[in-house]
């Protein structure tokens, strides 16, 4: 039976088309070869948008293949969906240290058809308040995923 992910890590650079991937992929790499890869979720982003749906700088490609790492990659935009407007506040707050951030940082429920802007954390709540977040999130999921595709 396959391990479950218990870490997770996101490689940063500018345009995610050099640096971020080559670092996911080599992480990528290492954690195959430890036969810990279903314990970790990998991925790349990148702080601009200046190569939206590129793939790997041919250069960086060429490398990885001369070291035998397999890269399959393509730049994807970022999109941080918060859940209440003080998660929003901290990732806004968050976003303005990094230098030209481009990740589209917006409350989840501003999808939902139905108006209702925050998803409340049902920690302190019964059975019916976990059932009402989950059909606002497959609601705002739902209208997200329509949008953005």
């Amino acid at each position: 039976m396959a391990e479950q992910v218990t870490k997770s890590v996101l490689f940063m650079c500018l345009g995610n088309i050099c640096r971020s991937p080559i670092a996911e992929a080599v992480f990528r790499k290492l954690v195959t070869d430890q036969n810990i890869s279903d314990n970790w979720r990998l991925d790349s982003a990148a702080t601009s948008t200046y190569e939206l749906g590129s793939p790997p700088d041919y250069r960086g490609q060429a490398c990885m293949k001369k070291h035998g790492i397999p890269m399959s990659h393509i730049y994807i935009s970022i999109h941080i969906l918060c859940m209440d407007e003080s998660n929003l506040r901290d990732m806004n707050r968050k976003s303005n240290q990094v230098k030209n951030c481009r990740a589209k940082i917006k409350l989840l429920g501003s999808y939902d058809p139905q108006k209702q802007l925050i998803i409340e954390d049902p920690y302190y709540g019964n059975d019916a308040d976990f059932e009402t977040i989950y059909q606002q999130c497959v609601r705002c999921c739902r209208a997200f995923l329509e949008q953005v595709r």
